[in-house]
């Protein structure tokens, strides 16, 4: 299956709203698509699902809203990876918070 190329756009969109574009960068991962933010991956969709990276501590909490999955394509999740519905992130608003929760914690790494 490819990746949501709607929910790509809607993402950079986004991104170019809000990010210094030359921080910035599209990379072919996972079957989809990652948003590169300083070298790391800030965001991606897989299939149609948005990537959301968030601390390992906040994986369990942040499980247990709806439409919130582990991303797992090996078998073995990934703990610091939520895949997320497309509904909900449905909204700018919705999409907005998720790429911000993500962002908060990418921003707490060295940049690569």
């Amino acid at each position: 299956m490819a990746y949501n190329e709607q929910l790509a756009e809607r993402i950079r969109e986004h991104l170019a709203a809000t990010e210094d574009l030359a921080q910035l960068r599209e990379q072919k991962m996972f079957g989809g698509i990652a948003f590169m933010w300083r070298g790391n991956m800030l965001v991606g969709v897989h299939e149609d699902r948005l990537l959301v990276r968030v601390p390992r501590e906040d994986t369990d909490a942040e499980l247990q809203q709806p439409r919130v999955h582990p991303f797992d394509i090996t078998g073995k999740p990934m703990r610091v990876w939520l895949s997320v519905e497309a509904d909900a992130a449905k909204t700018k608003r919705d999409l907005a918070r998720w790429i911000a929760r993500s962002r908060a914690y990418v921003a707490t790494l060295p940049p690569k």
